[in-house]
């Protein structure tokens, strides 16, 4: 609820990494790892950002932050076939009226 980010390993109650107030303290709406990227994940939060972090390249900032104008976005899923090297990652998009986008992202950010 406050933009806290933690990631955890499976064999410990404590964090590897947690980044505080990464979302300028909007809160968190949903959180997915990339289906053909290990290293990167997206977050939306409540203010219709979507912030891509790419922990090869930065694991302090998120990498690029999107926002999408014009209407709340309630969530978000993410497209790909990751058996696919192809680089192909979609970003689905629901928003409060009901309407769905889907939004594909860059290369660099999506290819294994």
């Amino acid at each position: 609820s406050d933009g806290s980010i933690r990631l955890h390993q499976m064999t410990s109650e404590y964090p590897l990494m947690q980044w505080n107030d990464s979302t300028n303290g909007q809160p968190i709406i949903a959180l997915q790892w990339a289906l053909t990227r290990p290293a990167v994940f997206f977050v939306l939060d409540a203010s219709s950002n979507i912030y891509i972090w790419d922990l090869l390249e930065n694991d302090l900032l998120p990498v690029a932050k999107q926002t999408i104008p014009s209407e709340n976005v309630v969530t978000m899923a993410l497209l790909g076939e990751p058996e696919k090297p192809n680089g192909l990652l979609g970003i689905v998009l629901a928003k409060e009226s009901g309407q769905i986008d889907i939004q594909y992202v860059k290369e660099k950010w999506a290819l294994p």
